[in-house]
């Protein structure tokens, strides 16, 4: 099944809107780690290292969500060059169901099961 043009209208509006949210949410932790909050001063050793607890913790997050950030890039890169939807491994069409289940993806439901199927046999 092919890729309509109202299909790629709505992921290509889906990932926009994802990607306008993510910059958004990764300029208010810089803000917030450059302000006040992360200039604070804690007696308390035990209140110092819950803030650099939570402060690691949304570093992991914000680390997760750049490299969305940057699949979401790859990904529009590949609508406006007309290969959005086709697995990078065997180049068939992915099937919209998984497109709408994740948006970013670049392999079939078939190549990334092998793919993880090798990873558990090599111990990954």
């Amino acid at each position: 099944m092919t890729i309509t043009r109202d299909d790629l209208d709505y992921f290509r509006g889906l990932l926009e809107k994802q990607l306008e949210d993510l910059l958004k949410g990764a300029g208010r932790t810089v803000d917030e780690m450059t302000g006040a909050e992360g200039k604070a001063v804690f007696p308390d050793p035990t209140d110092r290292a819950s803030m650099e607890s939570d402060r690691n913790f949304e570093l992991r997050i914000r680390d997760r969500e750049r490299k969305l950030i940057n699949k979401i890039r790859k990904t529009l890169d590949k609508m406006d060059e007309g290969t959005f939807g086709v697995c990078e491994v065997c180049g068939e069409l992915i099937d919209v169901k998984r497109l709408k289940a994740r948006p970013v993806t670049s392999h079939c439901i078939e190549c990334k099961t092998n793919e993880e199927n090798e990873e558990k046999q090599r111990g990954m």
